[in-house]
């Protein structure tokens, strides 16, 4: 089983591969590839309870593309 903490993220483009993800350090931003650019989460002080149990919940909020 795995009991690496997880965070849930909530907005961004509807077809992220997960919307549960390995939570990031404290302070720290959750940063996903997605069709060469990355989509950018940060942390709220919410919480959403899930089938994995209560996970903080992180917002969208940018996309960098990567050069090229």
């Amino acid at each position: 089983m795995d009991n690496a903490p997880k965070a849930a993220l909530e907005g961004g483009p509807d077809d992220l591969p997960e919307r549960i993800v390995p939570a990031p350090e404290p302070g720290s931003d959750v940063k996903v590839p997605l069709r060469g650019g990355y989509e950018h989460f940060r942390a709220t002080t919410r919480e959403q309870q899930t089938d994995q149990g209560a996970l903080p919940v992180y917002e969208w909020w940018e996309r960098t593309e990567l050069p090229g």
